[in-house]
C-alpha cells in the first residue's frame, strides 16, 4: 500500500513510500480496539469520589426514640442513612478503575487501528519535520494545503519535537505525539493520521 509524501506545506513531494502490510494491512480486530480504548479511558478517571458512610458522620449515637410503641420502624441513631444528614449507604469510595490487558492485545489493538485509517485512507505522509522556532503560521499552512482544516488530526513524529507540539497546541482539534507514545485512543479519535517518515520506521520495529 503506497502514499504520497508531502512537506510541511501540504504539498506533494512526488516522492511515495510503501507501507507494512504487517502492521499497515491486518485485519482489524474490533474487539481489541475496544479493550484498549476502554483501559486507556479507565485509566484517565482520578477515582478520588468520597461520601460519610454511617461510621464517619459526626452525630451522637444515642437512640433517638423508644424500639417499640411509636408506630414507626425502629431507629438506633441520627446516623442512619434513612435520615437527613446521616451517613451515605454504599457510597463511592476511592478507587483503582485501571484492569489489566496483555501486551499482545494492545499491539495488535494499535496495528488494528493503523490498519483501519489506512483502508480508508484516512492517513496522510509527511516529510520529516523540523522548526527552528513554535509557528502556529507554518502548522496551519501544512493543515490548509492538506485540506485538513476543522479535522482531527494525529500528527506523529519519530522523536520530541517541542517547537512543533507548540504550533499545533491553538489548534484544539490538532494533536502531535511521538511513535513511542502512540495510542489507540489517540488513533481512533483522530479523523486524518499525519505520520512522518521517521515515526513509520519507529512503528514498524515497536508492532511487528
Amino acid at each position: 500500500m503506497e502514499f504520497a509524501i508531502h512537506n510541511i506545506s501540504g504539498k506533494d513531494t512526488g516522492k511515495k513510500v510503501k507501507l507494512d502490510k504487517d502492521v499497515f494491512g491486518i485485519e482489524p480486530n474490533e474487539h481489541a480496539v475496544y479493550l484498549d480504548v476502554k483501559q486507556f479511558l479507565a485509566n484517565q478517571r482520578q477515582g478520588t469520589s468520597k461520601v460519610k458512610a454511617r461510621a464517619e458522620v459526626s452525630y451522637s449515637t444515642r437512640k433517638i426514640k423508644k424500639q417499640k410503641g411509636t408506630g414507626g420502624a425502629r431507629a438506633g441513631s441520627i446516623k442512619s442513612p434513612v435520615f437527613v444528614g446521616g451517613g451515605r449507604a454504599h457510597g463511592p469510595e476511592p478507587r483503582d478503575y485501571g484492569f489489566k490487558l496483555n501486551k499482545k492485545v494492545k499491539r495488535l489493538a494499535r496495528k488494528s487501528a493503523l490498519s483501519a485509517k489506512a483502508a480508508s485512507k484516512d492517513i496522510r505522509v509527511m516529510e520529516n519535520i523540523t522548526l527552528d522556532a513554535p509557528k502556529t503560521k507554518s502548522y496551519l499552512e501544512m493543515l490548509n494545503g492538506l485540506d485538513l482544516t476543522g479535522k482531527k488530526t494525529l500528527l506523529v513524529t519519530a522523536d520530541v519535537q517541542t517547537e512543533l507540539v507548540l504550533s499545533a497546541r491553538n489548534f484544539p482539534k490538532a494533536k502531535v505525539t511521538t511513535a513511542d507514545s502512540l495510542n489507540t485512543y489517540d488513533l481512533m479519535n483522530a479523523n486524518v493520521l499525519l505520520l512522518c517518515e521517521g515515526a513509520i520506521e519507529k512503528i514498524n520495529e515497536t508492532l511487528k
